[in-house]
């Protein structure tokens, strides 16, 4: 017997095993919005069903896109379900994006519907879709028809795109990753699986829920009946209070986040909350070894470490603490876990003899959205390419060496160089320009502008250009004047260079 893989098992186990359980605790958000308040998972489920038939009404049929922007909140998290469990293609996009680029996406997409989040409204009022709707209490009156069973998925697909989320890869114009229902459960559960959840945990959303779908999250704490805390705007304190107030066992955070939290620590009054019962797991520029220790050490929670990319659901590897290694020294164990870690179930790795990360398994993506040559060079001979440079060890962890795609990943988002080259290369007195990530304590690393200038122009002033233009992740945090900007024979600026003095004494940090 063969049965479809699907997101719709995880809102279906939830419903039927966990009705009465907490599902969903939401932050406040705007007046406009006032947040849901606190959901059982019966409760989320009729809302996204109620999504669906709203859907309905309108006329959204099967493989169609709804396109959603918005910070973290209990709506973002039922389009998940309400959108994709009914044959239908959810695009979340980073809220973070300027307006061309959000506008950008929904129209690559082709999404006929689009979801904005009401603190976003103003700043996106000339992105359109033919429906468009800000989420709140009158979109849910305009659009969920709780009252009305929404239309079957008559065949369940599970190599149907379920998401597209847009990542930056090395052209200005981002690509959108087509996830299937396939991909979206496997990762899920064998995230679950590696993580160790159970429905004694309680899970804290610290990571946006847009990027690579919250990393699965929330698939596989739905299906688990985990109650899910939404926090909205990130702030370690308030991280802080959250584990505190809702007994949170585990939760998911870039560098940043895992620094705003040892930093709020310090000034915490009282035991840190979680101490001996969290875990957090992290990804994008790995932390250095002596932060991971001091994650351990200071906090009391266990550190775990992934590698993965938007392309793979994303999960490829994870690094845990083994049993084997209770008895090392805590700065042996951190050095150990810095390390990308080991293939997770399913999946294969490789490394070509150039040296770049190969993959494959049933989390890598279908291919991007409408654009055929990009996947056809990301998928070949049976593998998808990484893009970034490591290496096995004997113990078969992987080790990530060097990035050959040219992003930079910055707390946890990728920003494409040339896209930000291409924006200060706008300013008329910028002749030459290449940007490069350099390491910060705080953000894994940051983004450094070198210049070559015909005119007069001071640093502010082209980091104010760049803001202007770019969302604000995505300008330089620094910029360097330099008489000339070296380049090979071909004309080609060698980047890995360039980075050398900066990444002296240090590992490069890749996601």
């Amino acid at each position: 017997m063969r049965v479809p893989l699907g997101t719709s098992d995880f809102l279906d186990r939830a419903a039927q095993c966990y009705p009465l359980r907490l599902g969903v605790v939401d932050e406040p958000g705007p007046a406009q919005d006032g947040g849901l308040g606190s959901l059982t998972y019966g409760s989320f489920a009729e809302r996204a069903r109620g999504l669906a038939a709203g859907l309905d009404v309108l006329e959204i049929t099967h493989g169609e896109r709804v396109a959603i922007v918005s910070h973290n909140s209990a709506r973002l998290l039922e389009s998940f379900f309400g959108v994709t469990s009914w044959g239908r293609v959810l695009v979340p996009i980073n809220f973070r994006l300027s307006r061309d680029e959000v506008a950008y996406i929904v129209e690559h997409s082709g999404a006929r519907v689009l979801l904005v989040d009401p603190e976003l409204d103003e700043a996106l009022a000339d992105v359109i879709a033919e429906h468009r709707f800000v989420l709140g209490r009158s979109t849910d009156e305009a659009l969920l028809r709780p009252d009305v069973a929404p239309a079957a998925w008559e065949e369940p697909d599970e190599d149907a795109t379920a998401t597209i989320n847009y990542t930056s890869g090395t052209t200005a114009r981002p690509k959108g990753v087509q996830g299937t229902h396939r991909n979206v459960w496997v990762n899920a559960v064998t995230f679950a699986l590696h993580a160790g959840v159970t429905d004694r945990d309680v899970y804290l959303h610290t990571l946006p829920m847009f990027h690579a779908n919250g990393w699965g999250m929330p698939f596989a704490m739905t299906g688990l009946g985990v109650p899910q805390v939404v926090i909205r705007r990130i702030d370690g304190a308030e991280i802080l209070r959250r584990i505190q107030a809702y007994g949170v066992t585990i939760l998911c955070a870039a560098p940043a986040v895992v620094a705003a939290v040892l930093e709020a620590a310090q000034t915490w009054d009282g035991e840190i909350p979680g101490r001996g019962t969290t875990r957090v797991v992290c990804a994008g520029a790995p932390p250095p070894s002596r932060t991971i220790a001091r994650i351990e050490a200071e906090l009391g929670w266990e550190f775990l470490q992934i590698y993965g990319l938007t392309e793979t659901s994303p999960l490829l590897t994870v690094n845990r603490r083994r049993a084997e290694e209770d008895d090392l020294a805590p700065e042996d164990a951190a050095r150990r876990l810095a390390r990308a870690g080991m293939p997770a179930l399913g999946t294969r790795l490789a490394v070509s003899d150039e040296g770049e990360v190969l993959a494959r398994g049933n989390v890598v993506m279908d291919g991007y959205w409408r654009q055929p040559e990009a996947s056809a060079e990301a998928l070949q001979d049976g593998w998808f390419h990484t893009g970034d440079g490591g290496e096995l060890d004997d113990e078969g962890y992987l080790s990530i060496s060097d990035r050959k795609k040219d992003v930079i990943i910055t707390g946890g988002e990728n920003v494409s160089s040339i896209e930000v080259e291409d924006c200060l290369f706008s300013h008329p007195v910028v002749a030459e320009v290449a940007v490069i990530g350099v390491p910060s304590e705080k953000w894994g690393e940051t983004i450094k502008a070198l210049v070559v200038l015909s005119g007069e122009a001071t640093e502010a002033e082209l980091i104010a250009h760049c803001k202007s233009r770019l969302a604000g992740y995505k300008a330089p945090t620094s910029v360097e004047v330099r008489e000339s900007i070296p380049r090979t024979a071909t004309g080609k600026v060698q980047k890995f260079k360039l980075r050398e003095q900066y990444w002296q004494g240090t590992s490069p940090q890749v996601n």
